[in-house]
C-alpha cells in the first residue's frame, strides 16, 4: 500500500511541479514581457519634452485596397527577381521594400507538392508584411526616398547569391541615394545604404530599418511558445511582446501604443512559431528601437523599428550604413551559425527554448546527432530516451531496489499495523524504524517519475518549437513527429469517412490514434507491475489513471507520445530486473489476470 501511496505522491508532486512553474515562471515572464518597458519609454518621454527627435515612418496605411489576390498585388510594380535555393521572390522598385519572399525548402504541408511557405507579402495584399530600410531626417526639409518612391536598378538580373542588387533614386536636390542589397545561400541579407551629397550644404540624415506586419495572424495559443514582436536589446535583455500584450498597452500622450529602448546591441523582429523576420543592425551600434501598434485600414498593424545615430554629410561627400536582415527559418544551426560569425546578441533565444534553455538545448542537439547518424528522428528519439535512462540508472536502480526491499517487507509493515491500529503514533513509529532498519527509502517510488518532468517537458518543447521536427516522419502512419497521430480509433482507422471532432464539447476527446493507445497500454502494464492498493479509493485512480493519461496526450505530438510508451516499456524491463535481483515478487502477471479473472464469493 505505501508503494501505491508514494506513486500518488509522485503524481500529486508532479502536478505542484507544473502548476508551480506556471504560477511562479510562466504567468510572471508573460506579465514582464509587457509591463517593464512601459515605464522606460514614459521616463523617455518625461525627460525629453520638448526635444523633437526624428523617428521611423510608421507603419502606412496599404497603397491599394486589400485583396486576396497576391499576384495582382505584386503586378502593380516594377520588380527584381530574389532566386537563391532557399528563396524565391522579389523587391519592389516602388518604396525598394523587401516584401515577397517564400522559402522554397519548406512546404505548406507534408506533401512535398504542397505551395511553399509564404513569409513576406506586399502592402495591399491580404496579409502584408514586409521589411524597409531608409533614412529620415528630423526637423530639416530634406526631400528622402519613401515607400512611394520609384527606384532604378543599376545593371540587371535577379538579386542571387554572389550577385547583389543596386537600386539608386535621385532626389533633384542634390542627394544621390544607393541602396545595394546581398543575399546569401540561406536567409541573409546585407543591405548597404550610401548617400553622395553634391549639394552645397551638409546633410544629416538617421538611418532606420523596420519590420511591419499587418494584421494578427493565427497563432499556436500556447504558453510555452512566443509568437509575435521579439528582441534581444542590449542591457535590456530578452523581451518578448504577443500580439495580445501589444493590444494592450495603453496609449501614450500621442495615443501611440508603443515601447521604447535605448540601448546598445541588439535585434529586433517579428517571430512565427517556425519562420521570422528580423532586423540585425550592427552589434556595436547605439540603437533606438520601438515595438509599436496601430489599427491601419481596420485592422491592427506591428512595427518592430530601429534609429541609429545621425550621420552628417558634408558637400561632395558621401556617408554610408549597413545592416542585415534575417527573413527565413529558423533553423537551429543556421541560427547559431549566424551569431558566432556576426557577434550577434543572444540571437540563438530567436527560438523559444524556454526556462529549461540548459535542457532543452543539449536535448535537441542530441536527437540531431543521432538524425544525422540513423537518418531518422522517431529512431533518435528511442536512442535518447535509453541514454537517459543509462544516465539516470544509478538513481532509478536504488528508488526501484528500494520498492522492491518494500515489497519484501510487506509482511512486517501489515503486522505493525495491525498491531497498532489504533494508535497512528506509534504505527507512524515502528514503521520508521523498520525502515531505517531494512534501509528503506519510503519516497523512493516518486523519483522515477518526478525526475522525468524536466525531461518530458523539454522533449515536449523540442517536438514543438525545432522546425527540423517539422514534418519529420517516423514509420508507417507517423509522417509528422510535431504533429498527433493521425489515426483515430473512433473511425476505427479511417474506415468511417466521419470527423468526430465536429461533435460540439466532446468532440475533441474523441480522437484517439494507435500510438496513445499503445502509450496508455504500457502505462497500464507499469501500474499492474505492483500489487494492487487495497484502499478501494487508491484503487480506482490506478484504473482510470492510464486511460485518462492516454485520452490526454491523444492531442500530443506522435513524438512525444513514442518517448513516453518507450519510456514506459524500458522501465517496465527495468524494474522488472531490479524487483527479481531482490527477490520480490513481480505481480505483474497476477495482477492482470486479477482484472479479467473475477473471485468468486467464498460460500
Amino acid at each position: 500500500m505505501n508503494d501505491n501511496k508514494n506513486t500518488i505522491l509522485a503524481i500529486i508532486l508532479s502536478a505542484l511541479v507544473l502548476i508551480g512553474w506556471q504560477y511562479f515562471f510562466a504567468t510572471p515572464q508573460q506579465q514582464a514581457r509587457r509591463e517593464p518597458a512601459q515605464p522606460t519609454a514614459r521616463q523617455e518621454q518625461q525627460a525629453q519634452p520638448q526635444q523633437k527627435t526624428p523617428s521611423v515612418p510608421a507603419a502606412g496605411a496599404p497603397a491599394a485596397e486589400a485583396v486576396a489576390d497576391r499576384a495582382a498585388v505584386l503586378a502593380l510594380s516594377e520588380r527584381v527577381p530574389i532566386e537563391t535555393d532557399s528563396l524565391r521572390g522579389s523587391i519592389a522598385l516602388k518604396g525598394a521594400r523587401i516584401d515577397d519572399l517564400a522559402l522554397v525548402r519548406y512546404h505548406e504541408t507534408v506533401d512535398p507538392k504542397s505551395p511553399p511557405i509564404v513569409l513576406l507579402s506586399p502592402s495591399g495584399s491580404r496579409d502584408p508584411f514586409y521589411a524597409e530600410f531608409g533614412w529620415t531626417a528630423g526637423e530639416n526639409k530634406i526631400k528622402l526616398p519613401t515607400s512611394d518612391t520609384v527606384w532604378t536598378q543599376e545593371g540587371s538580373g535577379p538579386l542571387s547569391v554572389g550577385h547583389p542588387v543596386t537600386l539608386v533614386w535621385d532626389n533633384g536636390e542634390g542627394l544621390v541615394f544607393r541602396r545595394t542589397i546581398a543575399v546569401d545561400d540561406k536567409y541573409l541579407f546585407t543591405i548597404t545604404q550610401d548617400v553622395v551629397n553634391k549639394s552645397a550644404n551638409p546633410v544629416t540624415l538617421y538611418p532606420y530599418g523596420l519590420i511591419s506586419r499587418h494584421g494578427t495572424p493565427q497563432t499556436a495559443g500556447y504558453y510555452i511558445l512566443h509568437e509575435g514582436l521579439i528582441g534581444y536589446l542590449g542591457e535590456d535583455g530578452l523581451k518578448e511582446y504577443t500580439y495580445k500584450n501589444m493590444q494592450d498597452l495603453k496609449p501614450d500622450a500621442s495615443g501611440n501604443k508603443q515601447v521604447d529602448f535605448n540601448v546598445t546591441g541588439g535585434w529586433l523582429g517579428i517571430t512565427d512559431k517556425y519562420w521570422a523576420a528580423v532586423l540585425l543592425p550592427d552589434p556595436k551600434a547605439r540603437i533606438k528601437a520601438r515595438y509599436s501598434t496601430a489599427t491601419i485600414g481596420g485592422k491592427e498593424a506591428y512595427q518592430t523599428d530601429y534609429l541609429l545615430d545621425a550621420v552628417t554629410i558634408a558637400p561632395g561627400a558621401s556617408g554610408a550604413t549597413s545592416a542585415r536582415l534575417f527573413a527565413g527559418a529558423k533553423e537551429v544551426h543556421l541560427v547559431d551559425d549566424y551569431e558566432r560569425r556576426y557577434n550577434l546578441n543572444h540571437f540563438d533565444l530567436l527560438i523559444d527554448w524556454g526556462w529549461f534553455y540548459f535542457i532543452t538545448k543539449p536535448l535537441f542537439l542530441a536527437l540531431d546527432w543521432f538524425y544525422h547518424l540513423v537518418g531518422n528522428f522517431g529512431l533518435a528519439i528511442l536512442i535518447v530516451t535509453v541514454l537517459i535512462k543509462i544516465a539516470f540508472f544509478p538513481l532509478a536502480n536504488k528508488s526501484y531496489a528500494s520498492m522492491a526491499k518494500m515489497k519484501a517487507v510487506q509482511p512486517q509493515m501489515m503486522a505493525l499495523r495491525e498491531r497498532y491500529a489504533d494508535d497512528k503514533v506509534k504505527q507512524q513509529q515502528a514503521l520508521m524504524e523498520l525502515y531505517k532498519k531494512e534501509k528503506i527509502n519510503p519516497l523512493a517510488g516518486c523519483l522515477p517519475i518526478v525526475i522525468q518532468i524536466p525531461v518530458f517537458f523539454s522533449l515536449y518543447k523540442v517536438l514543438f518549437v525545432t522546425i527540423e521536427m517539422r514534418h519529420a516522419p517516423f514509420f508507417g502512419w507517423i509522417r509528422d513527429l510535431s504533429a498527433a497521430d493521425p489515426t483515430n480509433i473512433f473511425t476505427l482507422f479511417g474506415l468511417i469517412p466521419f470527423d468526430p471532432t465536429i461533435i460540439p464539447v466532446i468532440g475533441h476527446f474523441l480522437h484517439l490514434g494507435i500510438w496513445p493507445l499503445i502509450m496508455g497500454v504500457t502505462m497500464w502494464l507499469q501500474m499492474k507491475l505492483n500489487p494492487a492498493p487495497p484502499d478501494p479509493a487508491q484503487a480506482m485512480v490506478f484504473n482510470w489513471m492510464p486511460l485518462i493519461f492516454t485520452f490526454m496526450l491523444a492531442s500530443f505530438p506522435a513524438g512525444l507520445v513514442i518517448y513516453w510508451a518507450w519510456n514506459n516499456t524500458l522501465s517496465i524491463i527495468q524494474q522488472s530486473i531490479i524487483m527479481r535481483k531482490h527477490g520480490a515478487k513481480i505481480e505483474l502477471l497476477d495482477n492482470i489476470k486479477a482484472v479479467f479473472v473475477r473471485k468468486k464469493p467464498q460460500p
